[in-house]
Parts: C-alpha cells; structure tokens; sequence
C-alpha cells in the first residue's frame, strides 16, 4: 500500500457521534485520511479552504439550511473537488436535487462500510457514485427526460462538435483523463473544455451536464 496515494476527506454531519464514527472507519484504511470535521456549514467551508481536501462528504438534511445549500456554495467558491451526499433519504427528489446542485455522489448511511470506502476512492477518480439501492431510482430520473432540457436546448447549439463530443463522453460517466486518452488530448485541454461547456449551458458541474446530455437525447427520442 505504500505506493497508494492517501486520500483526504472533510466529513460534515450535524451528528456528533455519526461523523466520529464514520471518522474512525475512514481511517482505519491506511489510504484515507480525515482531514477535517465539521457539524454545519460555515465550520464546513472554513475547514475546506485549510485542508484542502481530496473529497467532501455531507450530510443532505443538516440545519440550519440543509447539505444542499452548502454543496451550492462550495459550487459557488469553484472548488473542483468532488462532494458526496451520504443521508438516510432515498426519495428520488432528493437524488435529483444533489446531482442537479453539483453532488458528484449520493450515498446511503446504511451502505455497508467498504462500499462507502469504494464509492469515496471511485469519485476521486472522476467517477459518480450512487449507492446500489438508489440506481433504479436514477435511471428513472434520467429516462424522465425533456422538461430539464428545454430551456437550454438552444444553448446547446453553441457548443462545438468537440465540446459536443466531450458531452457525450460525460454523458457515460467517463473521467476527464479518460476522455483525454480516447481523444489524445492533454487532461487541461479537456478540463477547458468541460468548463466551456458548463458556462455555455448554464451548469455548475460536470455531473449536472452529464444528466442533461441524457435527458436531452430522451427527450430528443421522444420526438422523432
């Protein structure tokens, strides 16, 4: 394991002892460390510009305003990192909300241990992560299709044949570095890209392009 990069994680949770415990089994794997632990959002956002972390898990329903609010400012901030919701909602309204906010993952707090370890390792790697019991609810947020899109359709007519191609690819859930290999381009070419293409659609994330590129083709297969 020595060649394995340690992974940091700010943790933020209003639960004393449920951000402690999953604190201590974070660690307990030598790749990842803690770096931060915050009980609301202000001590949260101070947290991430000291440490700056790997990856932040939230909390989704934290008072005074809730997971969400503090994922949107961290958006707003511009911290590239990956953030992670991990609550014990599984409605498929509050699984929109995270994505659509920015959420690069959405956990459950009853995953087995491991696959939260996993989930935490695969969205560092560019990856979004949804907790298995939450995948059938996703796909059918995504084959919902139309109403999302159809304000930024015409938008979508100013993206290049590359931005439109670097879409799709995020559409399949491919890392930027992926992309950059199946392209042969460097990794900076595509994160400008990516970036291009989030202010031409008026977007906050990457995760948030790649489900309105596949509500956008739903939408498209309705009509024809």
């Amino acid at each position: 394991m020595s060649e394995t990069k340690q992974l940091s994680v700010l943790l933020v949770d209003d639960h004393t002892l449920f951000r402690k415990g999953l604190a201590e089994l974070l660690e307990q794997r030598g790749d990842i460390k803690v770096a931060g632990i915050a009980g609301n959002a202000a001590d949260a956002m101070r947290l991430l510009a000291e440490t700056q972390p790997d990856v932040v898990i939230t909390d989704l329903n934290m008072p005074p305003n809730g997971g969400l609010a503090l994922l949107r400012q961290i958006r707003t901030e511009q911290w590239p990192g990956p953030v992670l919701i991990l609550t014990v909602s599984d409605a498929e309204e509050d699984l929109a909300a995270a994505l659509r906010a920015g959420a690069q993952g959405y956990l459950l707090k009853d995953m087995e241990p491991d696959d939260v370890v996993d989930a935490v390792q695969r969205a560092v790697r560019g990856e979004t992560v949804v907790a298995p019991a939450m995948t059938l609810k996703l796909v059918h947020l995504l084959q919902g299709g139309g109403a999302a899109t159809d304000g930024k359709s015409d938008a979508l007519k100013q993206l290049t044949a590359r931005e439109r191609e670097i879409l799709d690819y995020l559409a399949q859930g491919l890392s930027n570095k992926a992309i950059a290999r199946i392209l042969d381009i460097s990794h900076d070419t595509v994160k400008l890209h990516v970036r291009h293409i989030l202010s031409k659609l008026n977007l906050t994330s990457r995760v948030e392009a790649a489900v309105f590129a596949i509500e956008h083709k739903s939408a498209q297969a309705k009509k024809q």
